[in-house]
């Protein structure tokens, strides 16, 4: 596959274009899950006469919705079609890209990142090429992969990618010492990392919490305080503590609960039945895997967290601490790393992590 990668004499053009289709595959976001978020542009000289990206999984990809938008079919003959991955070559959902591309005459293609499926890596730009298609790849390739790390971590590594997440105090605690849920849990987030901690919910395709913190807190694990599509929930309930009443069992959005017991599924609410030995957390991410879920956000409580840092099974971690000081409770998790990115937001410190040493 070494002579397919073509990347030389890269233009300052064909970074601005890239970078609009960044921009567009990014209006895709948590509505294309398992698959990739793409933009795709198509230039005539220095005009772009149509722009298209992948919008909704199952619905047609980034490189049709361009040439779709595209009213004089003829100019396709002249143009550059840029795209942030490389076209498909296989029959999924939809048609192949690649097909499409070469019967619609377009005679050049950038392209910002070869594919890591393996069903389409390299095997898309091998049809372009043996068509007589002139391909550069590999412009802005390290912002192409950056925007869909979770497809390529479940591509590559045949597992869902992994965000770990916490609020705590400034003096190290998630929450009080409760005993029941009628006891409200400790208010940590402000209103801007409240909204941002929703934008993570509506960018991931599921999220995780134990079973103490839905007995506890009743969560629903949705996305309210931004827009995008609600998670898929998951949780564990090993000994069926989770009362039928609590919102995780309502129905209402896709749910997965593990549990040690024969438990029979019911609308939206399935029971996945697993053992709890020492390899039940990759267990879980296996069963993510196989039910084509490509991301994760954990949210708590403090066991299960450290128990996928302890096991090195995460890729990335958010951190917010607060101002506060409580002095006991629920003592946090602690990541002994250098923060990737550091942010406040109201005095809240928002801290970003990422896994050097995964042990997957």
């Amino acid at each position: 596959m070494n002579d397919i990668n073509t990347s030389s004499g890269i233009e300052e053009k064909d970074i601005l274009y890239m970078q609009r289709c960044l921009q567009l595959a990014s209006m895709g976001v948590g509505y294309v899950s398992s698959n990739p978020m793409v933009g795709a542009v198509l230039v005539v000289g220095d005009e772009i006469i149509g722009e298209g990206y992948h919008k909704k999984y199952g619905h047609p990809h980034a490189e049709p919705n361009a040439i779709n938008s595209v009213k004089n079919k003829e100019l396709l003959k002249t143009a550059t079609l840029y795209v942030s991955l490389e076209p498909c070559s296989h029959y999924g959902k939809t048609p192949p890209c690649a097909n499409l591309i070469v019967a619609s005459g377009i005679p050049r293609v950038v392209i910002g990142t070869l594919d890591p499926n393996p069903k389409v890596s390299g095997r898309g730009i091998e049809i372009l090429k043996a068509a007589g298609i002139q391909v550069k790849t590999g412009v802005l390739e390290k912002e192409c992969r950056e925007l869909n790390k979770r497809f390529f971590i479940y591509q590559k590594e045949k597992r869902p990618f992994v965000l770990l997440k916490w609020a705590q105090t400034k003096d190290g605690f998630l929450d009080k010492t409760r005993k029941s849920h009628e006891e409200p849990p400790l208010k940590i987030s402000n209103q801007i990392t409240g909204r941002l901690t929703h934008k993570m919910r509506s960018e991931n395709q599921s999220i995780l919490v134990s079973t103490n913190t839905v007995v506890l807190d009743n969560p629903s694990l949705t996305v309210r305080n931004w827009s995008g599509r609600d998670p898929i929930r998951v949780t564990i309930d090993r000994t069926g503590k989770i009362p039928v009443s609590h919102n995780l069992k309502n129905g209402l959005i896709p749910t997965l609960i593990f549990t040690e017991e024969e438990k029979e599924s019911n609308k939206n609410v399935e029971y996945i039945k697993i053992n709890f030995d020492a390899n039940c957390l990759k267990t879980i991410l296996n069963e993510l895997f196989k039910r084509n879920i490509n991301s994760v956000l954990v949210e708590g409580g403090a066991k299960i967290l450290n128990s996928f840092i302890q096991q090195g099974l995460w890729d990335e971690a958010n951190v917010e601490i607060s101002e506060q000081i409580v002095c006991e409770g629920v003592k946090a998790p602690e990541l002994k790393i250098e923060p990737f990115t550091y942010e406040v937001y109201d005095k809240h410190q928002w801290i970003h992590f990422i896994n050097t040493k995964k042990q997957f």
